[in-house]
């Protein structure tokens, strides 16, 4: 029997809030509170068991736990989406142009360099080498938490300046995805990386179809993330490889490029499912049982993640965009300055998502893993606080 005109109409305005910028925002906040809360309280043996709970077939290698499942398994949605704005805005977006897309894009490279240079700099002082493998920790940027903090807060500022953000968010994210794979990749089975980007061809081909069948795309895209993950590399590198290969251009007498239709389709599960789920199982950081506040905040690798991510992006996202409009012809939009830019270099700050996949890449199991988790925790909440701050001053000086 077909659906009612107020169910479809109920069911469009529930997807439409979950995936609004700010909604996606704040469900990944919720999520990560909660598992804060659980994984401190009396109860928290629940929480690490369910997290440790194994499931998934053994002879294909994908017998992992409930938490490695969120982080191999789902972030690849949400990686996926990304490879399709990637595309996007390499194709038809802000990215297009060189002479536009060159000061973000520069921006995004120094607000990734000088968080890195610091997080080393400070833990060889510190003594501390055996933290080194998580110097990618702090270069990375939450392209839907940075924005939702945007949306919120600066309200009626030009519309350049999300644009700059999303720009420099996405090279951001490009460059923590070459990241991933170059430098959290210890051994490579070559026949299933092989096997992998053979599928991802095949994707490529189907997706260009007239009409693309789910039933035939889903199931190639799932093959392809099994045999990456077989390989040895990062399994969410096949979300992204997927997302690249969907058209940006209009085909078949289209009204709409196919990377706007997948995005829509798949955004939903990324937004209200994947990365709340994710943000569940990888912020679930015990304080208790880590002999308290004092012991985990001494940790080196706590103070060098905040300083790279608050302090790093700021000045390095600034830094870069003034030497290069100041010694190159690359300009800012018109309706931009540099002191517009200072709560995009705070929001560069918020690192969440992928900085918690790189904590969880570079200290498995090892007890920097949960100083680095709570570092990327309250490097966020302190650029987010910032940076809302920031942009609310600004936006009530344009009222």
């Amino acid at each position: 029997m077909p659906e009612s005109r107020p169910v479809r109409s109920r069911r469009k305005r529930l997807r439409h809030f979950l995936t609004l910028e700010t909604t996606s925002g704040g469900l990944l906040v919720l999520a990560a509170l909660i598992a804060l809360v659980w994984a401190n309280s009396p109860w928290r043996t629940g929480y690490f068991e369910l997290s440790e709970t194994v499931v998934g077939p053994e002879s294909l290698h994908l017998d992992l736990s409930l938490a490695s499942w969120a982080t191999d398994g789902l972030l690849a949605v949400f990686f996926f989406v990304v490879g399709v704005e990637l595309k996007n805005e390499f194709v038809a977006g802000s990215l297009r142009h060189f002479k536009e897309a060159a000061v973000p894009v520069f921006a995004a490279i120094g607000g990734m360099v000088l968080p890195a240079t610091l997080f080393i700099a400070f833990i060889l002082l510190s003594g501390d080498t055996d933290s080194l493998r998580g110097w990618a920790i702090p270069t990375a940027t939450d392209i839907a938490f940075a924005l939702a903090i945007l949306a919120i807060f600066g309200r009626g500022l030009p519309t350049a300046l999300r644009t700059f953000l999303l720009a420099l968010a996405v090279v951001d994210d490009l460059l923590a995805i070459i990241i991933i794979a170059a430098f959290y990749t210890a051994v490579i089975n070559v026949v299933s990386l092989v096997l992998a980007l053979a599928t991802v061809a095949v994707f490529a081909f189907a997706v260009r179809m007239r009409k693309p069948r789910w039933w035939v795309l889903l199931p190639l895209a799932v093959l392809a993330w099994a045999l990456m993950h077989d390989s040895g590399v990062h399994a969410t590198i096949a979300g992204v490889m997927l997302g690249l290969v969907v058209p940006a251009k209009l085909m078949h007498e289209e009204s709409l490029p196919r990377t706007h239709h997948y995005e829509h389709a798949v955004r939903l599960w990324s937004a209200a499912v994947a990365l709340p789920i994710f943000a569940f199982f990888a912020a679930g950081v015990s304080i208790v049982d880590a002999g308290g506040p004092a012991a985990l905040f001494s940790q080196p690798v706590v103070f060098a993640i905040v300083i790279g991510l608050v302090v790093g992006k700021l000045v390095g996202v600034l830094a870069t965009t003034a030497l290069v409009i100041r010694f190159s012809a690359l300009r800012l939009p018109e309706t931009l300055s540099l002191r517009d830019l200072v709560p995009v270099g705070l929001l560069a700050g918020i690192g969440f998502t992928v900085s918690l996949l790189i904590a969880e890449l570079s200290f498995p199991g090892a007890i920097q893993s949960d100083g680095a988790k709570v570092a990327v925790l309250s490097a966020t909440i302190i650029a987010a606080v910032l940076a809302a701050a920031t942009l609310r001053w600004d936006s009530r000086k344009v009222d």
